[in-house]
């Protein structure tokens, strides 16, 4: 299985030549190329024909490319999705997903693209945490959850207070629900790009929930972003002595073996077995 990083997934605005074409040269390993909340009306169908030829292009090296696009229900919807389809980025983003209904129709507007292009979506409504398995399983083209805090304290009613205490919750259900069904998962984001210890410590509780990455919006958030969801040296070093553990002859048919003082199942391998890829990737 082949393991692809998604810590950082920085927001471009699609509506800015400058931004579009500085995202070739940062540091994060997806770039969402937004034609939603960043640009105005007036502005859509520009951005919108901006983005497909930026993606079109090239140019972004090993950067995975998603475009956002407007929800399905707006005027735009339907016109994002042929150019997102025919432009052919790594993903389209679908926003205000709330039910399976709403993944399959964002699928049949994907028929023209690509094969490699996948779906990706919009956790941002309270109908999508109660629906968030559903979701997760409607579709095979699915590959990511992406939170959208911002719109849940919105429509919940919550706050993002005493370290995002009511949002837990939602958070956790989003990430069982994208394992159960082999996706990936993505944070949403940190409004104060200049707090970079209160950034830092988010990060940390996304990962420690299971996040995968965190979307950003602002390239100075890029490098925190990435060390706190890389494996550490720590990390990598303890995999290398499970790997070399179970390579021994004599435990070759265990499923349990003690290492350093600790018990250590096949399960632990596997797990293993996902840092390993994850900084291979990382390293390129």
């Amino acid at each position: 299985m082949t393991f692809r990083p998604r810590r950082s997934v920085l927001y471009m605005p699609g509506a800015n030549d400058r931004a579009l074409e500085k995202a070739r040269t940062l540091p994060a390993d997806a770039l969402i190329l937004d034609l939603e909340d960043s640009v105005a009306p007036e502005a859509k169908a520009e951005a919108r024909s901006r983005v497909a030829a930026c993606v079109t292009a090239g140019g972004y090296g090993r950067r995975e490319l998603v475009i956002r696009v407007n929800g399905l229900e707006t005027p735009w919807g339907s016109d994002d999705m042929a150019a997102a389809g025919a432009a052919g980025p790594d993903a389209i983003l679908v926003p205000k997903v709330s039910r399976a209904a709403d993944v399959a129709r964002a699928v049949l507007l994907m028929k023209d693209a690509p094969a490699h292009t996948r779906l990706w979506v919009m956790m941002e409504t309270p109908l999508a945490m109660l629906k968030a398995d559903e979701i997760a399983g409607a579709e095979k083209r699915l590959a990511a959850l992406v939170l959208g805090t911002n719109d849940l304290v919105k429509e919940t009613r919550a706050s993002t207070a005493q370290n995002r205490f009511a949002l837990v919750p939602m958070l956790s259900l989003c990430v069982l629900a994208a394992r159960a069904h082999g996706l990936d998962v993505i944070d949403g984001v940190y409004n104060d790009f200049r707090d970079e210890a209160g950034f830092r410590a988010e990060c940390e509780q996304g990962r420690l929930l299971g996040m995968d990455g965190k979307t950003l919006i602002h390239p100075g958030q890029i490098a925190t972003c990435n060390d706190v969801f890389s494996p550490s040296p720590e990390e990598v070093a303890w995999s290398q002595k499970i790997f070399a553990a179970f390579a021994q002859p004599e435990n070759a048919a265990k499923g349990v073996i003690t290492l350093d003082g600790k018990m250590v199942e096949r399960l632990h391998l596997a797990m293993a077995e996902r840092v390993a890829a994850i900084a291979e990737a990382i390293v390129g």
